[in-house]
């Protein structure tokens, strides 16, 4: 008897500032909730992404109710008072989730701005190890002492061994910090600081290439027009 296939992932909506975000930060929007979800990201990126989660699932909404639109007008269904009465509340419904849309749009523009503006020709430069250290603390990790001979290391949750000096190195950078309040015995916390996220999130970005033209999402702007009651 043959198996069945794997379901296939459901594709993430797209929202009308997809390809902006991705041009600012470098990265697509997949991999950018995947390094928020991860704590990978500075502040201000997990803010934007936050915003742009947001933007998405107003954009979900617009989506819903111009398909439901088309079904109404499709035929499908009776010419008759009750028709009509649908016709307008999906198009209230619709106008409702079109101003939602943009006030979502407004709030991710207000924080891709400065994210836009901002020089990179400052970034830190990190080594390839370094970053594969950087993601492997992201994820979770503890400076441990040996009891029996005082070596001590990092082991990340991800099972990584971080040695003791890259990690002095680290942190003498401003890119880890150790929480002093528990015993090396016992395993002392690490965490990344903000600069160490900027920098991982820069080191990762990729090189700027030229994106191919991309057909516009149902509902995308400009195409469609705010319905008139």
């Amino acid at each position: 008897m043959p198996l069945e296939p794997a379901p296939t992932p459901a594709r993430r909506a797209v929202s009308p500032l997809d390809h902006r975000v991705e041009a600012a930060t470098g990265h697509d929007i997949d991999t950018l909730w995947t390094y928020r979800d991860r704590g990978v990201l500075d502040e201000p990126h997990a803010h934007l992404v936050d915003l742009h989660r947001e933007l998405a699932k107003a954009q979900t909404g617009v989506v819903f109710y111009l398909k439901l639109l088309n079904r109404l007008s499709s035929g499908e269904f009776e010419v008759d008072a009750a028709l009509f009465t649908r016709i307008a509340r999906t198009m209230d419904q619709l106008e409702q989730a079109t101003d939602s849309r943009a006030a979502a749009a407004q709030a991710v523009i207000a924080a891709l701005e400065p994210i836009e503006a901002a020089s990179t020709h400052g970034a830190r430069t990190l080594s390839t190890d370094d970053q594969a250290a950087l993601l492997a603390i992201a994820g979770g990790a503890k400076l441990y002492e040996h009891l029996m001979t005082g070596r001590m290391s990092v082991t990340a949750a991800s099972g990584t061994r971080i040695p003791h000096a890259k990690l002095q190195r680290l942190e003498g950078a401003g890119l880890v910090v150790r929480d002093t309040g528990h015993l090396v015995h016992a395993g002392q916390p690490v965490a990344l600081t903000d600069a160490g996220r900027a920098a991982l999130f820069a080191a990762r970005r990729a090189p700027t290439t030229q994106r191919p033209k991309t057909t516009a999402p149902t509902g995308a702007w400009p195409s469609t027009p705010t319905p008139r009651r």
